[in-house]
């Protein structure tokens, strides 16, 4: 019996597990790196013990430190979540030699299945259709689309999409890099690359005695870089017959390689209800909660009474019941090459009764380290439209302060038709534009109304600091005069506010049948056009983020005066996020394209690229491979070539 856990991973995923073991009356054990030092994971668990470093390598993914975690806090059994070492073969036998109980499936089957390569082989053996592999040195133009995809791990990290030949050897050198960074495991492959399809998969759980439970389909197709961003259950493309064709293929694949314990095995559809086997995840899935929110079943308890050795309950799977939609909330601006987002989260909260598997909290640091996952929230409805609608309207009530998120862009693609409608497939972003999608929820007339709060509940604080003048409105002047002018920055979009008060009144260019009703340091009120709307305001330093139900809108403070020894030399190509310079790709002299790669950054564990705005010459670069830098670190100058003399 289980007495005391072990989770080897942090974040929310060691959060969702302890969670269940407080439940079932386990002790937990938390690990934790230097950076993840006062994470809420790290509080909630009986017992900690510090992993000392930040990077992955160094930390979670020492399976020598973490064993000697558990043998120092007194587990007797280790979870290893998600991510990390989930799927290492190695590190499971090292668990079961040091005598404790492994939550997971046997080593074996993780080595099965974490080589991409010869899971696939196996599959076609067994009788699950596989699309074929392509030898990386053998592809020809008729081949063309290819995916070149890393043997080990997953996550959208090792994989490139190639298109022409001459872009394959860079793309496998880099898929080969980014895989053995990232999983320790540099091979990579090929296969043919459909532009569109259906990321179908099949929750599995398998028990000791035999038995196997394929517990329905949960759809995944919307992605990005290969990582899925809104799962849900069951699939509005799956019938019951092809639901019992995809479910007779998970389990055949399952008892191909003995497995035990929760797994998802994971096909590409197409809208025939034609489908391949991709792979196989020998752990719980991020999106498992969508399976758990139909079926009624806790899968953390079910994987930790299989680990005993316990048989599943002998009435079988529960049939589906109702819908849910799971969406990834990620530190990430996707407007911007979904570019990660660091920074303190100053607030965070998710109303509505939707389940938020969180690993942040007000006041959480987001680092450069980890995944910029802030949590998953999902939403459980009796049909697939009220789930959706649910999900939408808590995420726009969200309180989300201090970074860019892809808040917005999960809101509008929940409520587009083409979503509502369950017209989705892996080219969902690329076939409605990304532009579109990724479009701030205010919209221009809601910043612009967002912006008059904030610049409002600005004046109405620095009133009541005051120690002269309280009682009269801010701003306020016994004669005419000029309007008071406050500026912001909204996206990068300066945006100057100027207005003027008196007792009475709110007069502001450009706001047209806008009346003041009420302002208070934290909240404003206005009629626009006879419509009441109100906005709450909170204030972080030169940040100022307005909710309303209009959208959230955060918007910078333009000092009145800037130092000139702050500016930029023209031409300066910045760090977007902290991070390690991975390669240079330029010397200094070097004349530049405009676009052509200059630098890449590892950041959030992916890879960034950073290229040049314009043609001209690289007249600094002030870096060096391995070299850390903050964001806002000048990372090169080009400057635009010298005229030639004729």
């Amino acid at each position: 019996m289980i007495t005391s856990l072990l989770v080897a991973n942090r974040g929310e995923i060691a959060r969702r597990i302890f969670r269940t073991c407080r439940e079932l009356g386990i002790s937990t054990v938390a690990v934790y790196s230097d950076a993840d030092a006062d994470a809420p994971h790290v509080h909630e668990a009986d017992a900690a013990v510090r992993l000392p470093g930040n990077a992955p390598g160094d930390t979670y993914l020492r399976a020598d430190l973490l064993i000697a975690a558990a043998r120092e806090a007194g587990a007797d059994a280790v979870h290893p979540g998600y991510g990390f070492l989930s799927e290492n073969a190695a590190f499971a036998r090292a668990v079961t030699d040091a005598g404790l109980t492994w939550v997971g499936p046997p080593a074996p089957a993780i080595e099965t299945m974490g080589s991409k390569v010869e899971s696939k082989r196996l599959m076609a053996a067994s009788g699950v259709p596989v699309l074929p592999e392509l030898d990386v040195d053998s592809v020809t133009e008729k081949d063309l689309p290819v995916l070149v995809k890393a043997s080990a791990g997953g996550g959208g990290r090792g994989m490139r999409i190639v298109r022409t030949l001459a872009e394959l050897p860079d793309a496998v050198s880099g898929a080969s890099a980014e895989a053995g960074s990232a999983f320790g495991d540099p091979t990579v492959f090929c296969e043919r690359y459909l532009e569109t399809g259906r990321h179908i998969e099949v929750q599995v759980l398998a028990d000791t005695h035999g038995t196997v439970w394929a517990l329905g389909e949960r759809e995944c197709s919307i992605q990005r870089r290969h990582q899925k961003v809104i799962e849900e259950a069951p699939s509005p493309l799956v019938t019951p017959a092809m639901r019992e064709r995809l479910c007779d293929a998970a389990v055949a694949a399952s008892k191909a390689v003995d497995y035990v314990g929760a797994g998802t095995v994971e096909f590409l559809a197409d809208g025939a209800g034609e489908f391949h086997f991709l792979e196989m995840n020998t752990r719980l899935q991020v999106e498992h909660p969508v399976t758990e929110l139909v079926t009624g079943l806790d899968l953390v308890a079910l994987q930790l009474s299989v680990a005993e050795g316990a048989p599943l309950p002998p009435d079988g799977p529960p049939d589906f019941d109702g819908h849910a939609i799971e969406v990834r909330l990620y530190a990430e601006d996707p407007a911007q090459n979904w570019q990660p987002q660091t920074g303190t989260l100053h607030r965070f909260t998710v109303p509505g009764s939707v389940r938020c598997d969180s690993g942040v909290e007000s006041g959480s640091v987001i680092g450069v380290h980890y995944d910029p996952m802030l949590a998953k929230v999902i939403a459980w409805a009796p049909d697939r439209t009220s789930a959706a609608r649910t999900l939408a309207g808590a995420l726009a009530r969200a309180e989300i302060h201090g970074m860019r998120t892809n808040r917005d862009l999960l809101v509008n693609v929940l409520r587009h038709p083409a979503f509502v409608a369950g017209d989705i497939d892996t080219a969902f972003f690329d076939r409605h534009g990304l532009g579109t999608l990724a479009a701030p929820l205010a919209g221009d007339s809601g910043v612009r109304l967002s912006a008059l709060a904030a610049a409002l509940a600005g004046a109405e604080a620095n009133r009541r600091a005051a120690t002269v003048l309280r009682r009269l409105p801010g701003g306020w002047r016994n004669v005419p005069s000029q309007p008071r002018r406050v500026r912001f920055l909204a996206d990068g979009q300066e945006l100057e506010i100027a207005y003027r008060l008196d007792r009475d009144s709110l007069a502001a260019e450009g706001f047209d049948g806008v009346t003041l009703t009420g302002a208070t340091p934290d909240e404003v009120v206005l009629g626009v056009r006879g419509t009441r709307r109100s906005f709450t305001v909170a204030r972080y330093d030169d940040l100022v983020v307005v909710d309303s139900s209009l959208g959230s809108v955060a918007l910078r403070v333009v000092p009145r005066f800037t130092d000139p020894r702050d500016a930029l030399a023209s031409g300066s190509l910045v760090a977007p996020m902290p991070g390690t310079v991975l390669r240079v790709g330029v010397s200094l002299g070097d004349e530049v394209d405009a676009g052509q790669p200059v630098a890449w950054l590892e950041a959030m564990k992916m890879e960034h690229q950073i290229t040049a705005p314009a043609a001209g010459v690289v007249t600094e670069l002030p870096i060096s491979v391995g070299q850390q830098v903050e964001v806002g670190a000048v990372l090169a100058v080009v400057e635009p070539a010298p005229s030639s003399t004729p």
